[in-house]
């Protein structure tokens, strides 16, 4: 029981599109809304292998500010590179070493190298132990490891307990 009503905001949402979908505000629809809101996220948790922990909120602001500024930072180096001559551009793979265990956090991870202009995280081992990542500019491959690690992967470990 504890856990259906942990989701409320999802069986809230479940509700309210159940009664858009069939866009009538009858008891019948209004009980099956219900039924669906209780029942569907009950069963969604069932099929999660692994729930997400968050530890530290200050940590997770801290990381917010810092993508979103590592963002204006590279759409502007990714224009300048782009317009300027194609020949300095050294494009490449990096595998980064992963300390981080729950998905949740690697997948965080992947997001905002993605997100990241210049950068795209293009698979994960099998072991989830290392991302590889494309960089549009790859100067140095031991520096861009560090400063992914340094920069994000590090305040994900304490988001992510």
């Amino acid at each position: 029981m504890m856990r259906r009503l942990s989701s409320l905001p999802l069986s809230l949402a479940v509700l309210l599109l159940w009664l858009l979908l069939v866009a009538e505000l009858s008891p019948g629809q209004v009980a099956l809304g219900v039924v669906l809101a209780l029942l569907l996220p009950w069963l969604a948790g069932l099929l999660e292998p692994e729930r997400a922990r968050f530890g530290s909120i200050p940590a997770l602001m801290r990381l917010l500010r810092r993508v979103l500024w590592d963002m204006i930072l590279s759409n502007i180096e990714v224009a300048r590179r782009i317009l300027g001559p194609e020949r300095v551009l050294t494009p490449g793979f990096i595998w980064v070493p992963l300390d981080l265990t729950s998905i949740h956090g690697i997948t965080a991870l992947a997001s905002i190298i993605t997100l990241t202009p210049g950068t795209v995280s293009a698979e994960l081992s099998a072991d989830r132990r290392y991302l590889l990542v494309h960089c549009f500019n790859l100067k140095d491959a031991d520096a861009q490891v560090a400063e992914i690690k340094a920069r994000y992967e590090s305040l994900l470990k304490e988001i992510f307990t």
